[in-house]
């Protein structure tokens, strides 16, 4: 069974309006070409120079200059040329104001979006705002759902709908980006309802917004460290939840984010070796570093085997340091526990690529070691 199509008159009109500038555009390349190619037939075997002289009018002059074999120009193709330059440039401009007439039409339509949302929120019909709110939201206009729904949240609260009015708006807010603002009404959401009916989601969301709100690892990770504390929370409470993937792989993300904030540090503790201006209570910096990377390896068993190595060796070469510098009554204890550093970095990373780093500590220390045994 055929399908009949029936076209109305307004969708004619406007497929003509669509089509017929490109349609008009093409036939005018095409009679423009063929003109140009009737013009230089007269060309052939001959040679001829051909000169375009721009006129106050649209139309453009063909001057040809007369040679040895060529004695005249035939004016009834010259004077088709120009007609067809003409009727080109009548198609061009038709089609650059249909271009203008799109824009206008965008600009209009927007206006009138502009207009229909001022009048919503002047509106005292609360039912109406929250139907404007709920559309805004759907079309994915955030910002303007999120602003409605933040006058309705507290007018609603207590109704049928206070509960869909809060997580709707924490949810604009999360859309919109506002990352921040989304985590405390999420957090609001569940505090409020919690046998709600977007609890569990609340939960995630409220883990999701710190996550997407960490900051650089060379800044505070506070947040970072409330994200993990809401999605392992979010975890004890909803242990076969279908987000349960995306909470785990998002809380290891995290602590991978703490693992490199706990390396830079030490990294920075190394770095800054015998350097005593930040040691005011004593200590050193490659002591600093020692208790830094061994915390590290602690706190965070899960991170990274290569992330493992890195903190082992840095142990080991700061223990090499430390007593390498160390005054002459504490540098045999501390060489003999560098020795004893680099017996475990072999035992745990036999094939690592930092071996000879830590072949050639083993060696100076062990040479110190029998030198004064």
């Amino acid at each position: 069974m055929r399908m009949k199509i029936k076209f109305l008159p307004h969708d004619f009109f406007t497929l003509c309006g669509r089509f017929f500038p490109y349609l008009l555009l093409s036939i005018c390349n095409r009679l423009l070409s063929g003109a140009r190619l009737e013009a230089s037939r007269f060309s052939s075997g001959s040679r001829m120079t051909v000169r375009r002289v721009r006129t106050p009018g649209v139309c453009t002059l063909i001057m040809m200059k007369k040679t040895e074999r060529c004695d005249f120009l035939a004016f009834k193709n010259a004077h088709f040329l120009q007609k067809s330059l003409l009727f080109h440039n009548f198609a061009t401009q038709l089609y650059n104001m249909r271009r203008i007439f799109l824009l206008l039409s965008g600009a209009a339509l927007l206006l009138a979006s502009c207009n229909h949302y001022n009048t919503v929120l002047k509106t005292a019909d609360y039912e109406y705002k929250y139907e404007a709110a709920k559309e805004y939201f759907v079309k994915g206009q955030y910002s303007r759902s999120a602003v409605l729904l933040g006058e309705l949240v507290t007018i609603m609260k207590g109704t049928s709908r206070g509960e869909e009015c809060l997580y709707m708006l924490a949810m604009a807010e999360f859309c919109d980006g506002n990352y921040d603002t989304s985590y405390s009404y999420f957090k609001k959401y569940y505090q409020s309802y919690p046998k709600g009916t977007f609890v569990e989601h609340a939960r995630f969301y409220a883990g999701r917004s710190l996550y997407e709100s960490v900051p650089d690892t060379r800044l505070d990770q506070s947040s970072t460290v409330a994200a993990v504390k809401e999605f392992q929370e979010f975890l004890d409470y909803y242990p076969y939840t279908q987000l349960k993937d995306q909470a785990q792989d998002m809380i290891f993300a995290l602590q991978d984010k703490m693992v490199e904030k706990e390396y830079d540090a030490a990294r920075l503790y190394y770095d800054l070796g015998s350097y005593m201006g930040n040691c005011s209570y004593g200590g050193s910096n490659y002591e600093a570093c020692i208790v830094t990377a061994r915390n590290a390896l602690l706190d965070y068993p899960y991170a990274s085997p290569e992330r493992r190595e890195e903190f082992s060796i840095m142990i080991l070469r700061a223990k090499y340091e430390l007593a390498r510098q160390s005054v002459e009554e504490k540098r045999m204890d501390r060489y003999r526990d560098t020795i004893d550093e680099y017996y475990g970095f072999m035992n745990e990373y036999p094939e690592s690529k930092y071996l000879k780093d830590a072949q050639r500590i083993f060696a100076q220390a062990e040479k110190y070691v029998n030198r004064k045994s």
